[in-house]
């Protein structure tokens, strides 16, 4: 039996992609909380408070509707829709058609997923940020895609260089993945920046899919690159619940294009997955009907934990940007450290807090480090602390 099974080999599409990063530190940490170590994770970026009271109300009282609980359409019921619709149109000042426009979906990491099954064949070309998603390169691969990174820079703001991007041969190109406000570097975006993204596709005859779940996370003012007119002929916007609502386990986030690409999509969908919970989806309506006043409050805690993050990072000897936006703190290691790693391995081990090293957003994140700020208070004081008992 031993014989036979190690000669079945997996697919080759697994050459060239690893295990997620996360996933296999995460097992590290997990063991080592296992020993009584205690680590305080500021890596992933999950937010640990919980959505409205009335979203979760909602949620119990549809969840005991005897007649909720059968599969659900593909494309998601009306009154999510209408929903996601109207919080563009209110936030964003998109119009959206509810019916044509908009496709639920579980998550953005399954839009990823579908919109690159939709429109790009194997051998065909990605346009990836560096830094970026990890999952933006790695499902690119696995469905045979050429990835071609493009530079995201300190000393450009970490937005795209359009000059170095004329340059580059786009006869192969079929997606270009954005993502503002910007995950891992927390750069905003700008109306300028959208309107070059979208005049640079329409040029080159490719499709821009921005990535946009950041923009409620301390940021003042959300904008949305299908504000942008002709936005909507090539590009493809994705938003979840997930960061602006609490809600990453809920799985519920969407994409907004034009009806042709919408429908596309839902070719690949409807033969993947199926519909969401109709409890969550009815749920997931009343959150995004939040006032101002609940995103104030949400801010709230994050401005402060924002604040206990700068703390890490000066104590670090890491320089980071005061203008970022989103749950993420970015920051530049001091040059007296070598490599990043063996600063985040230094505070792992040492001082049991897991921060995560830049690197593995590509090859520009290599002297940076990135502190989550789904972490409570008083963890991030207790990380504070530890890190300056270091050796």
């Amino acid at each position: 039996m031993e014989n036979q099974i190690s000669k079945i080999k997996p697919a080759d599409r697994l050459v060239n992609v690893s295990e997620y990063y996360f996933s296999k530190k995460l097992k590290e940490v997990a063991q080592m909380n296992a020993e009584g170590k205690d680590i305080i994770s500021l890596g992933i970026g999950s937010p640990d408070m919980p959505p409205s009271e009335k979203t979760i109300e909602t949620l119990c009282k549809e969840a005991r509707n005897p007649d909720g609980h059968g599969y659900m359409p593909y494309i998601g019921i009306p009154e999510l829709r209408r929903s996601f619709a109207r919080w563009y149109k209110k936030w964003y000042d998109v119009d959206l058609n509810p019916n044509t426009e908009i496709q639920p979906l579980i998550g953005s990491k399954e839009g990823i997923l579908h919109v690159t099954l939709a429109f790009v064949n194997p051998g065909e070309q990605v346009l990836v940020p560096n830094p970026g998603y990890p999952t933006y390169t790695s499902l690119s691969k696995i469905l045979g895609a050429e990835v071609v990174n493009y530079n995201l820079k300190e000393e450009n703001g970490w937005i795209p260089d359009f000059e170095e991007l004329e340059k580059m041969d786009m006869s192969r190109v079929k997606l270009m993945w954005t993502n503002y406000p910007n995950m891992p570097t927390g750069a905003n975006a700008t109306p300028e920046l959208y309107e070059k993204l979208v005049d640079f596709a329409h040029r080159k005859n490719i499709v821009i899919v921005n990535d946009n779940p950041y923009s409620f996370i301390l940021n003042e003012h959300p904008i949305s690159i299908l504000n942008v007119p002709g936005a909507k002929d090539c590009c493809i916007e994705f938003n979840s619940m997930s960061k602006s609502h609490n809600m990453p386990g809920w799985r519920i986030g969407m994409l907004a294009s034009n009806a042709d690409f919408v429908q596309w999509i839902l070719k690949v969908k409807s033969n993947i997955d199926s519909g969401m919970f109709r409890a969550m989806q009815l749920a997931a309506a009343i959150a995004l009907e939040a006032g101002q006043d609940w995103y104030d409050d949400n801010n709230k805690n994050y401005r402060n934990r924002r604040r206990l993050a700068g703390k890490i990072m000066h104590e670090l000897g890491c320089t980071y940007d005061e203008n970022q936006v989103g749950m993420f703190l970015w920051g530049k290691i001091p040059d007296s450290c070598e490599d990043v790693e063996e600063l985040t391995e230094k505070v792992l081990h040492e001082a049991r807090v897991f921060i995560t090293p830049g690197f593995i957003f590509g090859s520009n994140g290599k002297r940076f480090i990135r502190i989550s700020l789904c972490c409570k208070d008083h963890k991030l004081t207790e990380a504070l602390k530890r890190i300056k008992e270091m050796r």
